[in-house]
């Protein structure tokens, strides 16, 4: 039902590289690239993009708005959530259990969009 869902920003090339390697380790590829708008995907999947906004204003954080990546494994949660700190994301709830079957790590990215990376299992 998703096809993707596109995050504002600032600064495209400190996002782009940001997410480069974050979704990298997901192995995710840009499938688009038209300068002001990227996004990144595995075919088949959902994709995730970053674009400076239409109007021209600058790039806000919605409130309430997330954006989750599902992973196959704790493990891969652990990973993907110290990566993204390491790329200079900013904690935004610790990587963990959240009930019995949910383990997940939250994060900002450096223009403050929230995602977590999950695992249901």
């Amino acid at each position: 039902m998703i096809g993707y869902v596109t995050l504002g920003t600032n600064d495209m090339v400190k996002a782009s590289k940001f997410y480069d390697t974050l979704l990298g380790d997901l192995g995710a590829k840009r499938l688009m690239d038209m300068g002001e708008f990227i996004a990144w995907g595995i075919p088949g999947q959902p994709m995730l993009s970053i674009t400076k906004p239409f109007d021209g204003k600058t790039a806000t954080v919605g409130n309430g708005v997330m954006v989750a990546l599902a992973v196959d494994s704790r493990a891969k949660v652990d990973a993907i959530h110290k990566k993204a700190l390491e790329l200079g994301a900013k904690d935004e709830g610790a990587v963990g259990p959240r009930g019995d079957t949910f383990y997940a790590g939250y994060f900002r990215d450096l223009d403050g969009n929230k995602l977590n990376v999950f695992f249901m299992g």
